[in-house]
């Protein structure tokens, strides 16, 4: 990691963690999100010390000055061959709050990774239950890109807000779509007031069909060979087959996640692969093989197989330029609730175009706003997906004369 950084003021000192404060930071992280905390950062000692060592990320922590004492934590997680990061890990201790360290913390780590050029952008997925989040990224330059509802399950299912921040210039370059199905129009309205980007030259396309009522037996599905899928979880195998299949990393793209489950038929004719994680009950929908066109036609009997292994939030990250992938989601009740502009480089060098990703969920879980705390520029993002969802999910009533 870097050197020590400058003094922050007169209370604490923050500078990069070391593999020393590892048994510190896991108590830091149970001060303040119990024990359901659902990452490995800051419970994983393993997972903790490879990050610390890593050259493409930073891990910050405050000190207080007098007793020494491990305050506040947050790190930019980066990976080779990506020029994205992921702020997490933000956490001050209780003791600690309302001093401003979540703040400090987080201005140093995006003026080491963006404004040195380190990075294009950074984003976070933010906790809804208090504005107090939201409010400190948007203090640092972050702004809103969409809610990601039921992502994660902690004491209780919640929701997650989807903030970024990108270096100058980037939101300047990014490769214009043509046309888009028309149901993610008001997503893309929403996001071009929100960020300042202008989507007014997209057309809207015929919306895709409805999907197919879901079978309330799961054993009804399992009838058909055809939608009998076997999942395997061995991580390491996992990721060799998905450097044979897909041996191109340019063809697949999931920033920060590697998955770790693979998802075929008894015929092998497609596979599917995917990052499950048990503890915080989500999944995130990685590759396909040999295409995404061959899983279009079974994404229900997919989201299915992974809620009973125990996800009850599937997501997929797809590009705004790929209606034939995004019409397939939106067919079987996948529902967007953000969009990411300019969140992949085309090529390299100052003249490279940036390409928009769209972040397609479901949830087999009741969604419940009600304990949700949205900041202003948040709200238009919950308004477009609660519109979003009752013309997924509700039926249209008709009045016969």
């Amino acid at each position: 990691m870097s050197a020590p950084l400058s003094e922050s003021g007169p209370d604490v000192r923050i500078a990069p963690a070391a593999a020393a404060d590892i048994a510190e930071l896991r108590q830091l992280y149970y001060a303040v999100y119990g024990p359901h905390y659902p990452a490995a950062l800051g419970t994983d000692p393993a997972v903790m010390a490879r990050l610390i060592e890593d050259p493409h990320s930073l891990w910050l922590v405050a000190r207080r000055r007098d007793t020494g004492a491990l305050a506040a934590s947050a790190a930019v997680h980066g990976e080779p061959g990506s020029r994205i990061g992921r702020l997490e890990g933000l956490a001050v201790h209780p003791e600690h709050r309302s001093g401003g360290l979540a703040a400090a913390l987080t201005g140093e780590l995006c003026a080491r990774m963006l404004d040195t050029g380190r990075l294009d952008s950074v984003y976070a997925t933010v906790r809804t239950v208090s504005p107090g989040p939201q409010r400190v990224v948007a203090r640092n330059g972050f702004r809103p890109l969409g809610i990601l509802p039921n992502a994660v399950d902690l004491s209780s299912r919640e929701s997650l807000a989807l903030y970024a921040r990108h270096a100058d210039g980037v939101l300047d370059r990014r490769v214009p779509v043509p046309e888009v199905p028309a149901p993610l129009l008001p997503l893309l309205r929403t996001a071009g007031s929100c960020l300042g980007v202008s989507y007014r030259d997209v057309r809207p396309t015929a919306a895709p069909a409805p999907a197919a009522p879901a079978v309330a037996d799961a054993a009804v599905a399992d009838a058909d060979p055809a939608e009998r899928l076997e999942m395997i979880e061995a991580p390491a195998f996992v990721r060799r087959r998905l450097r044979e299949r897909i041996p191109d990393a340019g063809g697949w793209f999931y920033p920060l996640h590697t998955p770790n489950v693979l998802l075929t038929p008894e015929d092998g004719r497609f596979e599917v692969f995917a990052y499950l994680n048990r503890t915080g009950g989500y999944c995130s929908l990685l590759a396909a093989h040999p295409d995404p066109a061959a899983v279009a036609d079974h994404l229900d009997v997919v989201t299915r197989t992974l809620t009973r292994a125990g996800a009850s939030y599937v997501e997929a990250l797809v590009p705004l330029a790929h209606h034939g992938a995004l019409a397939a989601f939106l067919a079987q009740g996948f529902v967007a609730g953000a969009l990411y502009p300019a969140m992949r480089a085309d090529g390299e060098g100052a003249g490279a175009g940036f390409h928009d990703y769209v972040v397609l969920s479901r949830s087999t879980e009741q969604i419940d706003f009600r304990g949700v705390a949205v900041e202003p520029p948040l709200q238009p993002y919950l308004d477009c997906y609660l519109s979003a969802w009752a013309s997924t999910y509700l039926p249209t009533l008709e009045v016969a004369s």
